[in-house]
C-alpha cells in the first residue's frame, strides 16, 4: 500500500471511531484498535523492506551481524513500544501508555549495552 491509501483508511478509520464513541464508548476503542493493528501489519511490510535493505549493506562493509541484530532488535521494540502506548493512550490509560514507554525505553537500553561495551573495549585497545 502506498500513503495515500494509509492516509485514507487512517482518516477513515477515525472518523468512524468518533462516530461510534458518541453512541457506545467501547465500539469506539475496538473500531481503533483494528484500524491501528491493520496500520500496523502495512508498517511490518515496510520493515521487511527495511531488513532486507541493511542485509544487502553489510555484504558490502565488513560489520559484524550482531551489530546490525541489534540494531534491527532495537528498532522493532521502539516500534511495538510506540504502537502499544499508542493504543493505551487512545483507550484513556495514559499511566499505562508511560509505563509501556519506559519498559520499552530500559530494554533498548539492556539491547545497546552489549555494543557500548564492545566500544569501550575497541577504544581501551586503540589507548594502549
Amino acid at each position: 500500500m502506498n500513503m495515500f491509501q494509509i492516509g485514507i483508511i487512517g482518516v477513515v478509520g477515525a472518523l468512524l471511531a468518533v462516530q461510534f464513541k458518541g453512541g457506545k464508548a467501547e465500539y469506539g476503542i475496538y473500531m481503533s484498535a483494528a484500524v491501528s493493528i491493520l496500520l500496523f501489519s502495512c508498517m511490518i511490510d515496510r520493515l521487511g523492506i527495511f531488513v532486507d535493505a541493511v542485509e544487502r549493506m553489510s555484504q558490502y562493509i565488513s560489520i559484524d551481524t550482531g551489530y546490525i541484530a541489534t540494531m534491527l532488535k532495537m528498532i522493532g521494540v521502539t516500534y511495538i513500544a510506540e504502537f502499544c502506548s499508542a493504543i493505551c493512550r487512545d483507550t484513556g490509560y495514559q499511566t499505562i501508555a508511560v509505563q509501556v514507554e519506559i519498559f520499552g525505553k530500559l530494554t533498548i537500553l539492556m539491547l545497546g549495552m552489549p555494543v557500548l561495551l564492545a566500544l569501550l573495549e575497541t577504544i581501551r585497545v586503540f589507548l594502549s
